[in-house]
């Protein structure tokens, strides 16, 4: 062993008149190095309450709390991160996974109190003021220095360039807009199998999608299955709460990508799309399944409308044993989805494969039925124990201008189109309307001139009262109508259809709109009566909205339906109308107009139903 020098400790004495680099904090605050990791801020405003940190933390020190304070809404919950500095090793992990970028740390490390309480608190920044929500001795002491070390020392901040998530979806292969508007061929192709699995491993889990899903889908266990390479799987995860995933996996409103947490920085998942991967990759839905209904209760429901509603009601209706009869006065099934979206959007090959399982089931359908006609109310309400309405909104209006009998109205044209005889269109189609529907019709109406006058010029235009900024259409619809060559008239409204000498279509006269809603906002359009304009057309399409058709149900019983002030069919909380035993759901309940919303509504009748006719005697 080397032995010391024993004049060594007296080298110390050379540091007896030096200064003591003393700390004096936090009346010194020392400035620690540009990227240093300390003490976590959270934006209020931006954190989503997702729990991604809480998730990632190797050392467990974050756990979610819930802030009595925030009201919870789609795509956020009332919940925010509590970090304990007892555990947490500073790694930064939380920051790089958190998906809107709330998260991250300062250059604040120095806390100095002896109760190790105050070692664990809920961080958040000089806007959300934390101060009601932590420990006041805690947040005194970092109170003091937190608004200037953000300014000066930022520390560890979210960087999307490294973050610990894909923020870019994988693309869906689609039909290129001068090809596809020349057809009607399915414009969207579908992921393969790897392009799939690649955009489900963007999933974070988080699960603010099935919160804001109407239907409460399970989403993040269907989507994990497709990351596993379970397709079947994932099927069976997705039919515990929709039994139509080859309609809805092509035209879902998307109220869950609207809440992806991926979606505050990145793009949103594509789950649309990964269910519609499911339903196409699945062939067989009977084996993958294997379901078998309840032993049969011996009681009978009708169900008349065979749309989302209708469908999911019989089969969720079935699985409880009871006897479903389903009536359309359709040749298929579907309701307004086998006749309203059009062919380059929803195939009837998809629509017929999701009806065929459920009437595998045992559920009987009577198409081409129409109650009011082939067969009463009255005699249904006799023949059968409960009733669902689920007949969605099947007539279109109209705006009643000037010579408006001579247009075309929007669902007789689409149903035609797609189940009948094509329509003969112009060589310039004029489309009223701004919301889905219109961009629907515009975009079909473009095809048929392509079919029906190949090579020749041809203009389809569409006119709307709303400007670009309220234009109800979904902008990926407007979109994809631009595309086409759509050519957009926002702003203005239609005052008369103009005809020529032998009385056909010559053009539609528009007035500039000054506004759409009044103060109170309820829908009073006003216009500028010196600002005109005449679009030529030999063809105008009526799209302006859609009405429910009740004129089956007799008067005495009609009158005594309870509507809400927004004349919808009021129900009470298990679906029931004022009529007892008559159920209803979908559009005619509710004012989201979507085939999702109708599945929630119909998984609530059903339990209200199954409750109903369980204290029915069997007769």
């Amino acid at each position: 062993m080397k032995k010391g020098n024993i004049f060594s400790p007296f080298k110390a004495i050379r540091h007896l008149f030096r200064k003591p680099k003393t700390l004096k904090y936090p009346f010194e605050p020392k400035e620690p190095a540009r990227r240093y990791r300390g003490f976590h801020l959270n934006d209020w405003d931006a954190c989503t309450g997702c729990g991604n940190c809480a998730d990632i933390c190797p050392n467990g020190a974050i756990i979610m709390v819930e802030i009595p304070e925030i009201k919870p809404e789609p795509g956020k919950k009332n919940q925010r991160p509590k970090l304990d500095y007892g555990r947490c090793c500073f790694c930064g992990l939380c920051v790089d996974i958190c998906p809107p970028g709330a998260l991250s740390l300062t250059g604040d490390y120095f806390h100095i109190h002896f109760d190790t309480k105050t070692f664990s608190f809920i961080p958040g920044d000089e806007k959300s003021d934390p101060e009601h929500f932590v420990d006041p001795q805690n947040y005194s002491l970092l109170k003091a220095s937190l608004s200037h070390r953000k300014k000066n020392f930022p520390g560890f901040s979210p960087d999307i360039e490294y973050a610990l998530f894909e923020p870019e979806r994988v693309p869906m292969p689609q039909v290129e807009p001068e090809e596809r508007s020349l057809s009607f061929i399915e414009q969207v192709l579908g992921y393969s199998e790897k392009e799939a699995r690649a955009e489900a491993a963007r999933c974070l889990e988080c699960k603010l999608c099935e919160e804001a899903c109407p239907a409460h889908l399970k989403i993040s266990d269907y989507i994990k299955a497709i990351y596993l390479g379970e397709p079947e799987e994932s099927l069976r995860k997705i039919y515990e709460d929709n039994p139509i995933p080859a309609i809805c996996g092509r035209i879902c409103m998307k109220h869950c990508e609207a809440a992806c947490s991926l979606s505050v920085r990145g793009e949103a998942l594509s789950i649309r799309w990964l269910k519609r991967f499911v339903a196409d990759t699945v062939r067989d839905y009977q084996k993958a399944l294997q379901q078998k209904p309840a032993p049969s209760t011996g009681k009978k429901l009708a169900i008349i409308g065979a749309g989302p509603g209708g469908l999911s009601m019989a089969y969720f209706s079935a699985l409880k044993g009871h006897h479903v009869t389903v009536f359309d006065s359709l040749p298929g099934g579907g309701g307004m989805l086998r006749v309203g979206p059009p062919l380059y959007r929803l195939p009837i090959e998809a629509i017929d494969k999701d009806v065929n399982y459920i009437k595998s089931l045992g559920v009987e359908f009577r198409f081409n039925a129409t109650v009011g006609k082939n067969i009463s109310f009255g005699d249904i309400l006799k023949q059968y124990d409960a009733v669902y309405l689920g007949i969605g909104m099947t007539m279109s209006r109209s705006t009643k201008v000037r010579n408006s009998e001579k247009c075309i109205l929007a669902l007789n044209f689409l149903e035609r189109n797609k189940i009948r005889e094509k329509v003969n269109v112009g060589k310039k189609v004029v489309v009223i309307g701004g919301g889905n529907v219109a961009m629907d019709v515009a975009r079909e109406s473009i095809r048929l001139q392509h079919i029906q006058h190949p090579g020749e010029e041809v203009v389809t235009s569409a006119v709307s009262l709303e400007d670009w900024d309220i234009m109800p259409a979904n902008k990926e619809e407007i979109e994809e109508a631009k595309e086409e060559g759509i050519r957009f008239n926002p702003a203005w409204g239609p005052k008369d259809v103009l005809l020529d000498d032998k009385g056909n279509i010559r053009g539609l006269l528009c007035m500039k709109v000054k506004r759409v809603f009044d103060d109170a906002g309820r829908f009073s359009p006003t216009f500028y009566e010196d600002q005109e304009m005449i679009l030529e057309a030999d063809t105008i399409i009526e799209a302006i909205g859609q009405a429910s058709d009740f004129s089956f149900i007799p008067k005495e019983m009609f009158d005594q339906l309870k509507f809400t002030p927004r004349r919808k069919i009021q129900v009470d909380e298990y679906g029931m109308t004022s009529l007892p035993g008559v159920f209803a759901g979908g559009d005619i309940v509710n004012t989201n107009l979507d085939a999702v919303t109708a599945i929630a509504d119909a998984k609530i009748a059903t339990e209200g139903v199954d409750h109903y006719l369980s204290a029915i005697p069997i007769s």
